[in-house]
């Protein structure tokens, strides 16, 4: 049974989107950046998920009035096109970007955990080759720990009737 009405519940999923947005940024030092949701299939910026060959990108011609139409790909993954996006927006060692990724992935498993639609965030940070240790990955956990809890504070302090038995809040921190 539904603890918020369904308007309450879409208040709470982007107030709670952006709070978690704005605290990523803040704990991890990113900016918010727009990616893109089309791609020119030449671009080399596009991941492709497969390595059989059995799941393939949304492909359709843009550019009506152009003389040659540009050859599209719906993205379906951004991991290329962050490492350029970081340069592009002049992120030194420290400082990273944030995005809100969309996708359609047509040839994707559907399941519990998958679907056709994807919208989920992804992050890249510029770090030095010797920050890449055990460490360092530890506090970038603590940093994103903090703000999920953070989240879910947040949450139950704005939409009270979140607040149940069924579901327990999250330890205050991680233990490794």
């Amino acid at each position: 049974e539904p603890l918020l009405t369904p308007r309450q519940t879409m208040e709470a999923l982007y107030e709670v989107k952006r709070y978690i947005e704005d605290n990523l940024c803040k704990e991890l030092n990113l900016i918010m950046v727009q990616c893109p949701l089309i791609m020119d299939k030449h671009s080399g910026f596009n991941d492709y998920l497969d390595r059989d060959g059995s799941r393939t990108p949304v492909e359709f011609p843009a550019g009506l009035g152009l003389e040659k139409r540009i050859e599209t790909q719906v993205v379906q993954a951004v991991t290329k096109w962050k490492r350029w996006a970081l340069k592009q927006y002049g992120c030194e060692v420290g400082q990273g970007i944030n995005t809100d990724m969309r996708a359609v992935r047509k040839d994707y498993f559907l399941d519990h955990d998958h679907s056709s639609y994807v919208d989920q965030w992804d992050w890249e940070k510029v770090i030095k080759a010797e920050d890449r240790t055990l460490d360092t990955l530890k506090d970038v956990v603590k940093k994103l720990w903090k703000v999920i809890k953070g989240a879910e504070q947040f949450a139950l302090e704005n939409w009270p009737a979140l607040r149940s038995d069924k579901y327990p809040e999250l330890p205050d921190e991680l233990t490794f």
